[in-house]
């Protein structure tokens, strides 16, 4: 959940989840639905895909009982080398680098290394500098402890050199140089239509298979003629999305299903499809033109 999300963002459904999928059995028997719906709000969904994948492969592969092993963690679906390590260090305290954005920064800034920290080459030498690191005991305290040095004292801007414990042993004599990233990509402008569908009480989604696999959204529609009566704006990777909601009538898009306005509650809508409902609900635009 803390993948591209901030803690304090997550805390509240970290505990709803775990009211609804106390074990790895429960979440591995669950319905896709009910996951979406319960990691609604986080956004990046293929993230509890993913994570409802590696339950039910927990179970086959190794009887319900998450591995304490890097290789065997890897190798479950959506679980990378930094989830990995998080999951070795922390749940089973043993050696592991977890280099977040605040490691890879002391470990850049104490080797005065010059080179960009997520090319091939810098991420080698994060993973190696970090492995050189590792205690033999105590791994889930000592990552800790080096993600809050980087986050309390060698910070981004105006790093507290004085105090940091390590000071003897670093090398760059300019901390606010480093690390050095490549340039990003651009942010590209999308403009998407979408249609806002009532009749009879009732609000008609379509069921995502791309971006959103698995949740209900407003349809898609190509009617540029159609006069706009909202417009939601949301970012989703490197885009920047100008989302046009249009009154559209019933039979003008195929393969819809009717939802009541307190089944709209109950089942997985993407964050900006759901702002677009409540607005749309609360001006009482239910009427097709």
């Amino acid at each position: 959940m803390c993948q591209q999300t901030t803690v304090a963002a997550v805390v509240p459904y970290f505990e709803r989840w775990m009211a609804a999928f106390p074990t790895v059995a429960a979440l591995a028997a669950a319905d896709e639905q009910a996951v979406l719906g319960h990691w609604q709000g986080l956004g990046y969904y293929s993230r509890a895909r993913n994570l409802h994948r590696a339950a039910k492969a927990v179970m086959e592969r190794h009887d319900g009982k998450v591995p304490g092993d890097l290789a065997l963690l890897e190798a479950l679906p959506g679980i990378g080398a930094y989830t990995a390590a998080a999951v070795v260090a922390f749940a089973f305290d043993k050696p592991a680098p977890v280099v977040d954005a605040n490691v890879a920064r002391v470990l850049a800034r104490l080797h005065d290394f010059r080179e960009p920290i997520d090319s091939a080459r810098g991420k080698k030498f994060l993973n190696e500098a970090a492995w050189t690191l590792q205690p033999e005991s105590g791994a889930g305290k000592f990552n800790s402890a080096l993600m809050e040095l980087g986050a309390l004292v060698c910070k981004p801007r105006s790093p507290i050199c004085p105090l940091c414990p390590i000071r003897g042993a670093c090398r760059t004599r300019d901390p606010e140089a480093l690390p050095i990233k490549r340039s990003r990509q651009a942010v590209t402008s999308v403009t998407e239509r979408r249609a806002w569908v009532v009749e009879n009480g009732a609000i008609h989604l379509a069921l995502s298979t791309e971006r959103w696999k698995g949740m209900w959204i407003l349809p898609e529609i190509d009617d540029e003629g159609a006069p706009v009566v909202h417009v939601e704006n949301y970012p989703i990777t490197r885009y920047r999305v100008r989302m046009e909601v249009v009154v559209a009538p019933c039979g003008s898009v195929a393969g819809l299903r009717a939802f009541s306005w307190h089944e709209i509650e109950t089942i997985p809508i993407p964050s900006p499809h759901r702002r677009a409902i409540r607005a749309l609900a609360e001006t009482q635009v239910t009427r097709h033109r």
